[in-house]
């Protein structure tokens, strides 16, 4: 079953290809660029701007379908590739760094050389966030830092961070958009729960809904309003006195949005393979959320009454979770990631069953680890046992990736060059 599971790990991975993604839904017919369906007349030149951990994978197919004049790609370390001309910079993730602010200071200038006859690539794909940035007057990049450092440490959901996000930065929330002035076409890697467009990447190229008032809202929600540095307070503060401008609020005619890549269609992708090896497959949720520890629990759970009772389904069966789940730090912490706590709290509740889970992050790098997640079965938690490894302890102190290293049930796929949030495999076989 584990042989079975790290198979689907790799389907899951190969749906999300960026790459074949890209040339999937994108072709040039004579003077016609055709996305989708959609046609786009080349009048003038074509330009890439693209950002996220797909980034270069992305551009590189795009540069084998038209000529490219101009471009940046903004990814993180460790994931450039040569392009032709589109220049690369790597950059901080999840933590922005002044690689961050280069590249959206690269793009600015290449759209300054564009007019209405140019077609403007806009290639987005998870970690974009980070990756790219420039932020408002007054706010450094020390200050940034502290301020995603906070957040991501909060337990705030991924929506929620890019809301506080797009409203201290001057290209996120649509604003990067306002700054296209011939059509600008974005092929979009979803990296967040639902799909939702203004929140990928803190949604550069759509409108957004969220206000200067959400944003310290959930700040106050999560108790950070008086640790975040003055600049970011007084930036929010300015934006509700309406003296900072809105993030964008309406559809910009000459600006097109695709998504052509997500959770949902790699989950299916893992249901698809899975039946064709011979076992019955579901896809139980693509927008599984809350803490991590308890997610293992909740999964758990479901898979030990199939295992024990046979309901809601026959063993064997596999079950498919997608999402993000999300790891609260209160006070010193170990080594992990949202899907080794996953794992490691899976442990406990399938000790001794037929079961086979494996919670891994698409991108291939769970939280600040070099660990894509973890694999357990109903052996683990024995071997954690004899290693003398209390495992409430360890997820007290959020440290599952050295327990999960003690007993070999670290999971490592090296950068993926993707990303569509994280997926739980579930293998449950006969009773």
């Amino acid at each position: 079953m584990k042989e079975l599971a790290l198979e689907l790990v790799k389907e899951a991975i190969n749906a999300a290809d960026p790459y074949k993604a890209v040339k999937r839904v994108v072709k040039v017919q004579g003077n016609k660029l055709i996305v989708e369906g959609k046609e786009f007349l080349i009048k003038g030149g074509v330009y890439v701007i693209a950002f996220g951990k797909a980034a270069c994978e992305m551009a590189r197919a795009i540069e084998e379908i038209v000529e490219v004049k101009d471009g940046v790609a903004v990814t993180k370390y460790g994931y450039g590739k040569p392009l032709k001309k589109i220049r690369v910079i790597e950059a901080g993730h999840p933590i922005p760094d002044e690689n961050s602010i280069k590249g959206a200071e690269e793009a600015l200038r290449i759209l300054e050389k564009t007019n209405e006859d140019d077609i403007v690539f806009v290639l987005i794909s998870g970690g974009g966030s980070a990756l790219f940035e420039l932020p408002e007057d007054g706010i450094t990049l020390e200050d940034l830092k502290r301020t995603n450092e906070l957040l991501i440490t909060s337990g705030a959901t991924i929506h929620e961070i890019n809301t506080v996000r797009k409203h201290i930065s001057k290209i996120k929330g649509g604003k990067l958009a306002k700054r296209i002035r011939g059509t600008g076409i974005a092929l979009i890697i979803s990296d967040v729960v639902g799909d939702n467009l203004e929140a990928i990447a803190s949604g550069p190229t759509v409108k957004d809904p969220t206000t200067f008032e959400d944003a310290k809202r959930i700040l106050d929600l999560y108790g950070i309003w008086e640790k975040v540095p003055e600049s970011v307070r007084t930036v929010i503060e300015k934006g509700m006195k309406g003296e900072i401008d809105e993030t964008l609020k309406e559809d910009l005619p000459n600006i097109y949005n695709f998504l052509i890549a997500s959770n949902s269609k790699s989950c299916e992708a893992i249901v698809k393979k899975a039946k064709e090896k011979g076992f019955d497959a579901h896809i139980v949720t693509t927008v599984l959320e809350g803490e991590a520890r308890e997610a293992g629990i909740f999964i758990a759970s479901i898979a030990k009454e199939i295992a024990e009772r046979g309901r809601p389904f026959r063993p064997p069966v596999v079950l498919v979770f997608g999402g993000e789940t999300t790891v609260t730090i209160r006070g010193e912490s170990g080594k992990g990631g949202p899907n080794q706590e996953i794992a490691l709290s899976a442990s406990r509740k399938i000790r001794g069953l037929n079961i086979t889970l494996v919670a891994f992050d698409t991108d291939g790098t769970d939280g600040p680890t070099d660990a894509a997640g973890g694999i357990v079965d109903g052996e683990t938690y024995e071997k954690l046992r004899s290693e003398g490894i209390d495992v409430e302890e360890y997820l007290f102190t959020h440290n599952a990736y050295e327990a999960l290293k003690r007993v070999g049930a670290l999971l490592f796929t090296g950068p993926t060059g993707t990303n569509v949030n994280s997926i739980v495999i579930v293998i449950i076989g006969k009773l």
